[in-house]
């Protein structure tokens, strides 16, 4: 089967979907994205997404094109039109087609892009079962990372830095030598005392939605939780380490920089928290 775009107000063949080559979002990032996984072919927790989204385009004095009820319904059409069962809902928003001008348009229309795509459930499955390698890399990135936009640049070598090396995903390291997040993910560790650790969400992390998703399961489950910044010598030195985004749920880090994290295993609480996260995320 044939996938399928949204364009701008159309449904239209995936290979032959388009934007102006004066779309700002190719020429300057000037777009945000979501992602959203899809499950049973239903949307979950949508409305998150939805409210990130708003917070994402007022912070870039960018208009919401539509209104939230007609957004989720194109959302909802994508991935009925593409047979998505399991998998994931993209869309992405830019300030428009405009003259090559840094200065915002006057009167530019926002351009829409929404497509989906099918995930190989038993290959996550098999990662999370495995666990994953991480690698360390400099937090090079803009100071609002907390805006969900297209400019991932240092994302993108960050990912292939721990491709290079072997491993699966990068954690970015700031100045003073604090894990931030990963490369497409929030990154968390578990310490000796058993107390789930992840940074405040503040502007130098994408607050997550899966990430707010896993604070509701581990209250649940009377885990401790501490948001503060940790460093690369805590996360060697973790009981479990693990990382949590839309596409992925929550997947268990077992080595960082070649370092084995734990006993080089998934750990339970990393485990429990993956196991329960669907009885706590929002399924239309």
């Amino acid at each position: 089967m044939s996938r399928i775009a949204y364009v701008n107000g159309r449904y239209v063949p995936f290979h032959s979907a388009k934007v102006h080559i004066e779309d700002r979002g190719y020429q300057f990032a000037d777009a945000v994205y979501e992602v959203c996984e899809v499950r049973a072919g239903r949307l979950v927790d949508a409305r998150r997404h939805l409210d990130r989204l708003d917070r994402s385009l007022g912070a870039l004095h960018m208009p919401m094109p539509m209104s939230r009820a007609a957004l989720g319904v194109v959302l909802h059409e994508v991935v009925r039109r593409n047979r998505v069962d399991h998998g994931t809902v993209y869309l992405q928003i830019s300030r428009g087609v405009a003259r090559r001008d840094l200065a915002f348009p006057t009167a530019a229309a926002p351009s829409v892009v929404v497509t989906a795509r099918a995930l190989n459930r038993d290959r996550i499955a098999a990662l999370a079962a495995t666990g994953i390698s991480a690698v360390s890399v400099p937090d090079n990135r803009w100071g609002r990372v907390d805006i969900k936009t297209v400019g991932l640049l240092p994302n993108v070598l960050a990912r292939q830095a721990a491709i290079d090396r072997g491993a699966r995903e990068a954690w970015f390291v700031d100045h003073g030598g604090a894990v931030t997040e990963a490369a497409s993910a929030n990154a968390w560790i578990v310490t000796e005392q058993g107390r789930l650790v992840t940074r405040r969400a503040d502007h130098a992390i994408l607050g997550g939605i899966t990430r707010a998703v896993v604070f509701e399961v581990a209250k649940a489950q009377k885990l401790d939780v501490d948001e503060r910044p940790f460093t690369l010598e805590e996360a060697y030195a973790a009981r479990e380490a693990f990382i949590t985004s839309a596409s992925q749920i929550v997947v268990p880090v077992v080595r960082i920089d070649g370092r084995t994290v734990g006993d080089g295993k998934p750990g339970p609480l990393a485990v429990a928290l993956r196991r329960e996260f669907h009885r706590f995320a929002e399924e239309e």
